[in-house]
């Protein structure tokens, strides 16, 4: 009894001057004094006091009176959270969000505060534990506590995901006034919306939450001001919120306000101002802002193109996984545009686009692959890509797959598996639709099947295809695999000219100069053997010299016969040579051959 008696004595007076020492320690901190508070503070925290534990821990994570050190200042934090300081345990939640070093738990120390923490491998978030210490503060009554927990619970694994107990969570924070618990509620209601007034509804909650200048939630209310979603639509008004979530150095709301002020949308243009905002995003690691500025620098918006500076911007954007960028510096190099053109870096660029999902890169690496000009093993390498794609259920690169087998590049031969692919991949992909047709009609893999073979190329053409409406269109002319019918070839071959397919023109050419069943007309004739000839059409060059020679369809003109056989002849037509030496000897050019 005596002995609890002196303990509630001198315990009472000791506690009263550990409370004096913590305050004049916490009064240097608002003085200014950090050096003199970090040292009173430090001594108060190695006695045990959880305030001057928490206090030392954020000294050391925000370097104020003491070196920065994350394992230093997460430590004590982790000492005040244990004994019950729900500030610390929050700071310690968000610490683990972002990762943290497993020092921190097992109490190895470093070789120096001052180590250079980028050249440890990155920690990875735990969500557990920042669950764990996010709940202790959010049941202890911390608004900002209690939002994080709510985060947790909707956005972390699935064991521990809970979206109802979450949106109490978010509800308790919100009533206590605290900015990111509304921001929860307005995600929440965000990630269930379909109808205008569900997004209104998260509208509601976000306002709340940007009026009190989050950033987040600005950002959010500027794109559904610039949608008109849950809100009337407003460019000004959207604009002025990307403007206050820049401010708040948002990236997304730093992109978005640089293009509305680039494009004068909702703002007065202004360029500079705009370059200068995308350029903060893109170096913040906004991907689609560095691309932006590839865009607007190599189209030479206001100003000459800058290639130069586009690649750069295009190339800081594909390191940090956009993949259009990627494909676009494939396609730079593959035109050569700004750079000397280089089918091999091509090559690598649509590989890493292809890695990152952009498809068409996919694509795009299989043509120069088909067409020798990318690396051998990248040939190997995209088969691989496509083969597994495929057995997946990939349709397209059942396609891709199918015609690298067809053609033996980066695999063997092997024209009866590619005829398998090539059908599989029919049932949706255009192309393959061709393909497959052609090489039934070729016989390819497989015994000639003309009939099925037409089928199958006139279902391509009938999608659209141009390659195939002149195949089908030949089909027609001919008559292999069914009945002849050159009025519905000259159709396709017009619906193929005029998406300006030289073939086809010269086609059109050949079906109006005679000799077929559709009314002979050499006017149009020669009009379409000229339009197919500007098209550097060897044949068509030919045709156009005869008519011009002879009268057909317009006038005789020897100087603009002799134009077009040269040019004829400059593309090894032996033809061409042998009639414009006729014509310089005053011979007789030969009339057209009827197609």
């Amino acid at each position: 009894m005596l002995k609890n008696l002196i303990s509630r004595l001198f315990g009472s007076r000791n506690e009263s001057v550990v409370d004096s020492r913590l305050t004049q320690a916490k009064g240097l901190l608002e003085q200014g004094e950090d050096s003199k508070a970090f040292t009173a503070l430090t001594t108060l925290a190695r006695e045990g006091q959880p305030e001057a534990q928490y206090l030392v821990g954020q000294a050391y994570l925000n370097a104020q009176g003491a070196p920065p050190n994350l394992i230093e200042g997460a430590r004590w934090t982790r000492r005040a959270a244990i004994k019950g300081w729900d500030r610390a345990a929050f700071i310690l939640a968000t610490l683990y969000l972002h990762g943290l070093p497993p020092e921190v738990e097992e109490g190895e120390s470093l070789s120096s505060v001052f180590e250079d923490y980028k050249k440890r491998e990155k920690a990875q978030p735990d969500y557990y534990k920042a669950a764990r210490w996010a709940k202790q503060a959010a049941e202890a009554g911390n608004p900002d506590a209690q939002a994080l927990y709510g985060y947790i619970l909707s956005a972390g694994p699935d064991d521990i995901r809970d979206p109802d107990q979450a949106l109490l969570w978010y509800q308790k924070s919100a009533d206590a006034g605290c900015l990111q618990g509304h921001l929860g509620l307005g995600l929440a209601a965000l990630k269930g919306a379909q109808t205008y007034e569900q997004y209104a509804q998260a509208a509601v909650e976000l306002q709340k939450a940007a009026d009190g200048g989050l950033g987040t939630a600005l950002y959010l209310m500027g794109v559904m001001a610039e949608r008109g979603t849950g809100v009337p639509q407003d460019d000004a008004l959207a604009t002025a919120y990307f403007g206050r979530a820049a401010e708040q150095n948002v990236r997304g709301g730093q992109a978005k306000y640089g293009i509305a002020l680039m494009a004068g949308k909702g703002i007065e243009r202004n360029r500079d101002r705009g370059e200068s905002w995308l350029r903060k995003a893109a170096l913040a690691g906004d991907a689609e802002a560095a691309a932006i500025l590839g865009d607007w620098y190599g189209r030479g918006i206001d100003l000459p193109p800058n290639y130069a500076e586009a690649i750069s911007w295009y190339r800081f954007a594909s390191e940090h996984g956009h993949a259009a960028a990627s494909h676009t510096l494939g396609t730079i190099y593959m035109a050569g545009v700004g750079v000397p053109k280089d089918p091999e870096a091509a090559s690598s660029w649509f590989k890493l686009a292809a890695e990152q999902g952009d498809k068409k890169a996919t694509a795009d690496l299989a043509n120069l692959v088909l067409e020798g000009d990318a690396p051998r093993e990248d040939g190997r390498a995209l088969m691989e890509f496509y083969k597994h794609a495929a057995e997946e259920g990939d349709l397209l690169a059942a396609f891709n797959f199918g015609v690298c087998l067809a053609q033996g590049v980066g695999v063997e031969r092997d024209e009866e598996e590619a005829l398998l692919w090539l059908h599989k991949a029919a049932e949706k992909v255009v192309n393959a639709q061709y393909w497959y047709g052609k090489m039934l009609l070729q016989g390819r893999g497989v015994a000639q099947n003309p009939v099925e073979g037409r089928a199958w190329v006139q279902k391509a053409a009938e999608a659209g295809m141009a390659e195939a409406e002149i195949a089908y269109a030949d089909l027609l002319v001919t008559g292999v695999g069914g009945p002849k019918n050159h009025p519905e070839a000259l159709r396709i071959y017009k619906q193929a000219a005029e998406q300006g397919t030289a073939s086809a023109m010269f086609s059109v050419a050949a079906l109006y100069g005679g000799g077929h069943d559709v009314p002979e007309d050499r006017v149009l004739a020669r009009e379409w053997f000229l339009r197919a000839a500007e098209q550097e059409h060897p044949a068509a060059q030919l045709m156009i010299a005869r008519y011009y020679a002879n009268g057909l369809g317009g006038e005789k003109d020897l100087e603009q016969a002799r134009i077009w056989y040269r040019k004829a002849e400059a593309q090894n037509l032996a033809q061409a040579s042998a009639e414009l030496a006729s014509i310089g000897t005053g011979g007789t050019v030969p009339l057209p051959a009827e197609s």
